[in-house]
């Protein structure tokens, strides 16, 4: 249930009230009134508390029936078996916002998941959005408006600004507010959802998407609990140029999940979570330094295209610090062209004139130097951002009037893009900076990781919106898992190439069939139960004549029934023995928030060791595909290492395309889709499935999944 209108009189709203409000400005019913008092909130201010004809020094009403008019929306402090009476009553004043700050719900067990239900139930009978229950509620400084009971506003109020906090946890939300306050960072609006009964921290992001005044959207999520809301949402926000910093929470080590296939055990939660909302724009962070890091610098709305950094310095020990950073996240330190170099040196015969551009301590002597060096970087150079070094040189009183005046010019012929300066000092004298429009760090490792963030998120909205994925359609499956015969079959039908390969149930069969391949062949049982076949020395290759596939055949059958006695033999499967490839995995799992997610990686007994493959949600066409190929560490195998021929990525990337389409369109009983290896054969050559395995579930997964 999505209304972002009615979303707008919770977090903007004209008029509160206030149920279980407190002349204690201690209490939970009575912060929020405190709060927007001090505040100067210019809406009205309704509290509900039979007992009091005064709350605060506002007028008191006995019930919500006693209220003079429909407030846009409430604030619900009382105890949880009084809280249906009071949405009833809200419902049938008008109010269509509710902000449920009461505890005792779904976070108790059955019986208040039951009872949660109910709220939702009861308010849409009314068409009142709820949020929480079990929240911290929200504010909105630009307002005035502190419809929370947090303790953080002791401290001091939050700073009007473009960031925005959309946050599952309350206390937690509050947190990561009251550390862009102590940053200096303009943030005016938090919103914490709580148990989620029906407004979603989806709900939250999409709002701030759609906000004139936000720009930068930070996010805190333990679970998605609406994936295509949650995707939307990223999607919208990146339609607007609006970056989403996302700190997610119950992390899991890959593979932690006990699982029968390679696919799925390189499928755990949190690399799904991360692939999937990365691919739709978020920016996926551990830590809350880095999300007010990089919230700082996205703030300034200077995203340049330019993915590269210069380093200006003073030090060349902090230009190497700086390098080395910027080497292990990568982001590009292109060296300055050979002219421009040669400017520099004239300018300092001793400096460094690569990059990082060292101008050394005589630019203290000589402030014009720090200009040239940083005018050089951005024009000759055009790096995207320039990192100047200064330390506490800029931290000077004296100097900074100076450097300030040096750097003015090169703000205004640059506007688009990033002058960063790493320095130390009194905070007001830094300030001046900022207010110049130079981003201030203190740490040039820090400072490198935001603007590595920001310029990728430059370069990305620079490049050309990706085309649409491509249309699934439906997948009729077997009734139960195939065997590998079978499962090819079933691919081929959706455009997946397997070698040339026959299922046989005798002896002479099977010597026909490798006589008709030609030699050399592979065999192996065919059996939908015994998924890792080379383990229990059922898959026999390089057979050369006709006596070897004899043998292999009795070998085979002799090995199924030894050590897998009780699996289901449909026979054996002989097929052409292809070479000259490399061996690539690809797979699909069924994720239990995200649906089917693919995977690829090169192939063989090693993949889930290394741990080098992509995912992506499905489906996804051709392209996309080939980014995910590209994108492993060991791509370069592929694209023809050492004077090796490259191999077909093209064909690659169609079939792995294929794949994702296949897995979108065969519905909820698909649960993996193993194919290793798949022989990715010279450029030109096509690409073939040697193996595959399809697991089903034996039933239809009720339709509430997603």
């Amino acid at each position: 249930m999505t209304d972002l209108s009615l979303i707008d009189g919770l977090i903007a709203p004209k008029s509160v009230a206030i149920v279980g409000a407190s002349e204690d400005p201690g209490r939970i019913g009575g912060r929020p009134i405190a709060a927007m008092l001090k505040a100067g909130y210019a809406g009205r201010i309704l509290p509900v508390n039979p007992k009091r004809d005064t709350v605060q020094g506002l007028p008191c009403y006995a019930s919500v029936d006693d209220l003079p008019e429909a407030p846009e929306a409430a604030l619900i402090a009382v105890p949880a078996r009084l809280v249906p009476e009071t949405i009833e009553a809200l419902g049938r004043k008008g109010c269509k916002a509710a902000t449920l700050f009461s505890a005792g719900f779904a976070e108790t067990g059955a019986e208040g998941e039951a009872a949660q239900r109910d709220l939702v139930a009861l308010a849409g009978k009314h068409g009142m959005r709820l949020l929480g229950p079990n929240t911290l509620g929200v504010y909105n400084v630009d307002l005035g408006y502190y419809g929370t009971f947090s303790s953080s506003l002791d401290t001091g109020f939050p700073r009007p600004g473009n960031i925005g906090i959309a946050s599952q946890s309350g206390a937690f939300g509050a947190h990561l507010g009251a550390l862009a306050r102590d940053r200096a960072l303009g943030c005016s609006v938090l919103i914490t959802t709580g148990n989620e009964a029906d407004i979603t921290v989806a709900d939250a992001i999409r709002w701030m998407a759609e906000s004139d005044s936000i720009d930068v959207i930070c996010t805190y999520m333990e679970a998605v609990n609406d994936a295509p809301a949650l995707l939307a949402a990223l999607d919208v926000a990146r339609a607007a140029g609006k970056p989403v910093l996302a700190l997610k929470s119950g992390r899991s080590a890959v593979g932690a999940r006990a699982a029968a296939s390679h696919t799925a055990s390189l499928t755990g939660d949190a690399v799904v979570a991360d692939a999937v909302l990365t691919d739709h724009g978020a920016i996926i962070l551990r830590d809350p330094e880095s999300m007010m890091d990089i919230a700082y610098a996205a703030s300034k709305k200077v995203l340049p295209s330019q993915h590269s950094l210069g380093v200006v310095t003073v030090s060349g020990g902090a230009g190497i610090v700086a390098s080395d950073e910027a080497e292990r996240i990568g982001l590009p330190m292109p060296s300055m062209p050979e002219d421009a170099q040669a400017k520099l040196l004239e300018l300092l015969p001793y400096a460094s004139a690569l990059n990082p551009l060292d101008c050394t301590a005589q630019a203290l002597n000589e402030p014009a130097l720090l200009e040239q060096f940083t005018r050089a970087g951005l024009g000759e150079g055009s790096y995207g951002a320039v990192l100047c070094f200064l330390t506490y040189v800029a931290g000077s009183e004296r100097l900074s009037k100076v450097i300030l005046e040096a750097m003015a010019p090169l703000r205004a012929a640059f506007p688009d893009r990033i002058i960063a300066f790493c320095a130390l000092g009194d905070p007001e004298v830094l300030r001046r900076y900022d207010d110049a429009g130079i981003l201030v760090f203190n740490d040039p490792c820090r400072a490198v990781r935001a603007l590595d963030a920001v310029l990728r998120l430059g370069s990305a909205q620079a490049r050309s919106a990706k085309a649409a994925p491509p249309e699934p359609k439906p997948v009729q499956l077997p009734v139960s898992s195939p065997d590998e015969a079978e499962a090819k079959a079933l691919l081929a039908e959706a455009g997946i190439n397997a070698a040339p390969e026959k299922a046989v149930q005798s002896e002479e069969e099977a010597v026909l069939a490798a006589e008709g391949f030609g030699f050399p062949v592979v065999m192996k049982i065919l059996s939908p139960d015994i998924l890792h076949k080379s383990d229990i020395g059922a898959v026999k290759l390089n057979i050369r004549d006709a006596d070897g596939v004899r043998a292999a055949h009795a070998d085979i059958l002799s090995a199924a029934a030894t050590h897998a006695p009780d699996a289901r033999v449909s026979g054996v499967l002989v097929a052409k023995q292809l070479s000259g490839g490399i061996e690539c995995l690809m797979g699909i799992n069924r994720d239990p928030t995200f649906g089917p997610v693919a995977v690829f990686g090169l192939g063989g007994i090693f993949v889930e060791l290394l741990n080098d493959v992509a995912l992506r949600a499905c489906p996804f066409g051709p392209e996309t595909a080939r980014e995910m190929i590209l994108s492993i560490r060991s791509a370069a195998i592929l694209q023809g290492a050492r004077g090796a021929a490259p191999a077909d990525i093209d064909a690659l990337a169609e079939m792995l395309s294929k794949l994702s389409v296949f897995a979108a369109g065969a519905g909820e009983r698909l649960v993996s889709i193993d194919l290793n290896p798949v022989l990715a054969m010279p450029q030109g050559q096509g690409a073939y499935a040697l193996d595959a395995v399809i697991e089903l579930s034996a039933q239809e997964v009720a339709a509430d999944g997603h």
